[in-house]
């Protein structure tokens, strides 16, 4: 379930080289030509599914001069980003700016940057690109405190519902992942699903990591992003005894601990 912001200007996900980061390649789209008369009279084939989307994240540490890494990060990397979109295939891109943590502490990473494609084929295609190399090259310029990327597939329903505040729930890996799925699935996501109205959030992001860019093991496990329609909205949606039933009930399944964020898109 996943909003969408049609980037133009951004990717700062391009996460690609630095930290953790990289992946295979693959997919392609091709259609046979046929002569005029058989092309006419011939219908049109169904469009295979294309499953889940995938997703590209990376998760910037605080950077040793935030005024430095948001000069640049727009004035140049986003650019890039940019002029390179429709080599690598990416879809749209979502930019988030961390606030916060959950308790109103200096957030424990600085940035997001998402890049969605339609498939996991698509992802490996684009991340084999020349324009994908760029970008991750850029990264060492401006991300001065490192960063993780990782390569996710969404395992919640789309959505195109605005996000312009949002919380995120970054999980490590836990120490019995098929404890955590059966938890999570069967009285977890229940749970928020029951207190939505009085919570007030309008869309809900999941994402499961399934490697980090190199093909390594992904450094964290899942995520979950909650949006609001504005930060006032979220911070009356934090005050609720939904959102604090949720809260509480997190000790029940995520043994490797996890992070709770606040954080802007932009």
């Amino acid at each position: 379930m996943r909003q969408m912001v049609r980037w133009t200007v951004i990717a700062p996900l391009v996460l690609m080289a630095c930290g953790k980061s990289e992946a295979p390649a693959a997919k392609a789209d091709s259609t046979a030509a046929m002569p005029e008369s058989t092309a006419a009279a011939a219908p049109a084939a169904p469009a295979a599914p294309a499953g889940p989307q995938a997703i590209v994240t990376v998760i910037y540490n605080q950077p040793k001069s935030p005024a430095a890494f948001e000069k640049y990060y727009a004035e140049k990397h986003l650019p890039l980003v940019t002029s390179v979109q429709s080599e690598i295939g990416f879809t749209h891109a979502e930019l988030t700016k961390f606030t916060s943590t959950l308790d109103g502490k200096k957030p424990t990473y600085y940035r997001q940057a998402e890049l969605y494609f339609n498939s996991m084929d698509d992802a490996k295609k684009g991340m084999a690109t020349e324009g994908f190399k760029k970008i991750g090259a850029d990264l060492k310029n401006f991300a001065t405190g490192g960063l993780v990327g990782l390569v996710a597939v969404e395992t919640g329903d789309k959505s195109s519902a605005p996000c312009p505040a949002l919380v995120a729930v970054i999980y490590n890996q836990p120490k019995d992942t098929a404890a955590f799925e059966s938890y999570y699935s069967s009285k977890h996501l229940p749970l928020v699903t029951s207190v939505q109205s009085d919570i007030g959030f309008n869309r809900a992001d999941l994402d499961k990591f399934t490697s980090n860019l190199d093909g390594s093991a992904p450094a964290k496990y899942r995520q979950a992003e909650l949006c609001f329609p504005s930060m006032d909205a979220l911070k009356k949606g934090m005050a609720t005894e939904g959102f604090k039933k949720v809260g509480g009930d997190l000790k029940n399944f995520a043994t490797g601990g996890h992070v709770g964020l606040v954080g802007e898109q932009q």
